[in-house]
């Protein structure tokens, strides 16, 4: 199957890879991803533990509806630990 393809304002080709996984282990809550996601793709999960712990062992970024993210890869591009994986949308 072709992959999905857009153009850009000035008419260069460009394939949108979606966010299909995030690698929880890995997060460290810092909530860069969910500032910058321009939809509501992103959940930002305060955890239970102590508040005298480190600031970054407080949240935990969990995947809130996938199927409204554009491609953009914002996400990626801020998150320090990499923990999201995309892949471009088949048709």
């Amino acid at each position: 199957m072709a992959d999905y393809t857009a153009l850009t304002r000035g008419g260069a080709s460009w394939v949108p890879e979606f966010v299909v996984a995030l690698a929880e282990d890995k997060c460290i809550g810092c909530g860069r991803c969910y500032k910058v996601c321009p939809r509501d793709v992103l959940n930002l999960i305060d955890s239970d533990e102590d508040e005298d712990e480190d600031e970054s062992a407080a949240a935990k970024m969990t995947l809130k509806d996938i199927d409204d993210c554009i491609g953009c890869s914002a996400c990626g591009r801020v998150c320090p630990k990499n923990c999201f994986t995309y892949a471009p949308l088949a048709v």
